[in-house]
């Protein structure tokens, strides 16, 4: 699998975000060696909130809860699903299948040591990081769902199936030019 890196430039001067980076490698099944992307604030010792993103922002969406949860006493930890923000990005779209976006976010909490999890989840990252709940619940103490819900797939009208196939293979790819002027504008706000 060949994987993409976003110049480290494109993160410079954002509104609001002044986190140091944190990067933890990931192994993906095919043995690709992937680094993910995570903010890591607060007392390192206090209890865990993990706020995971949807599709398509990154950890930028929760800059604004960072900053008052590590006030407050908590250690946050916020990753880049792996093809968002500061993750790294595997170049076929053939390569992002639900499965292995489960995999990479598991892979990511167990070489983390998270334990006594809250979880904060939305959008898309719900999905994804409730099925590592379903793997081991017991990493997690507390979960917090918004605009999310865990599908399994089923019932689809065969008719919506061929539309949404249709609509991923028509959306146009941007360029790292346009990437990184939506960046430098303040996108993803």
């Amino acid at each position: 699998m060949k994987v993409l890196r976003t110049p480290e430039i494109c993160f410079e001067n954002l509104d609001d975000f002044p986190f140091v980076p944190n990067y933890l490698n990931i192994i993906d099944s095919n043995g690709t060696n992937m680094r993910m992307h995570y903010i890591d604030e607060g007392d390192p010792d206090g209890e865990i909130i993990l706020c995971v993103h949807g599709q398509p922002v990154w950890s930028y969406s929760f800059r604004k809860m960072v900053r008052p949860l590590a006030e407050a006493g908590f250690r946050v930890v916020v990753p880049d699903l792996v093809g968002f923000g500061r993750s790294d990005k595997p170049s076929e779209r053939s390569d992002y299948t639900f499965a292995s976006h489960v995999d990479w976010f598991d892979d990511f909490v167990i070489k983390l040591n998270l334990s006594d999890i809250n979880l904060l989840c939305q959008d898309w990252g719900g999905p994804i990081s409730l099925r590592v709940v379903a793997r081991d619940p017991s990493k997690f103490s507390r979960i917090v769902a918004t605009n999310t819900g865990l599908g399994d797939g089923t019932g689809i009208p065969a008719e919506k199936i061929s539309v949404l196939r249709q609509l991923l293979n028509e959306t146009p790819v941007l360029s790292l030019y346009e990437v990184t002027a939506m960046m430098k504008a303040g996108g993803g706000r």
